[in-house]
């Protein structure tokens, strides 16, 4: 997974750029966390007691997207996600398929904390 930590020049907002398959975290980190620090401590102290086993897993419901923590995984997701059916309710060919990086992403919860770490840094700076 990598990822980029960039600041729009006119108005100086940071934003997160992520590799294929892991676009949703970005988008999760840009604009349902940004720079809200007690969020930020909220979430780091929540993966401090999965870690420690004391709680089991998490949820966080974002404005867009969604955030879903266990002791292995992190999971941000559309809050619209859909299966793979079309409107009238018929199933995809097998040959189709929707490509739902933007919509969903998977990470270890080391990994993710290792990002927050980062983007927190990248924000104080």
């Amino acid at each position: 997974m990598e990822y980029d930590f960039l600041r729009n020049t006119i108005t100086g907002t940071a934003f997160a750029r992520f590799s294929m398959d892991h676009e949703a975290l970005g988008f999760w980190l840009s604009e349902e966390l940004g720079d809200n620090a007690a969020k930020h401590v909220e979430i780091c102290q929540t993966i401090e007691r999965l870690q420690s086993s004391q709680l089991t897993d998490w949820r966080m419901i974002g404005k867009a997207l969604s955030i879903e923590l266990d002791h292995e995984q992190v999971r941000v997701f559309a809050n619209n996600i859909e299966d793979n059916e079309d409107n009238d309710g018929t199933e995809l060919d097998e040959s189709m398929s929707f490509y739902d990086g933007e919509s969903e992403a998977f990470c270890g919860l080391e990994d993710f904390y290792a990002v927050l770490v980062n983007w927190r840094e990248f924000l104080d700076e």
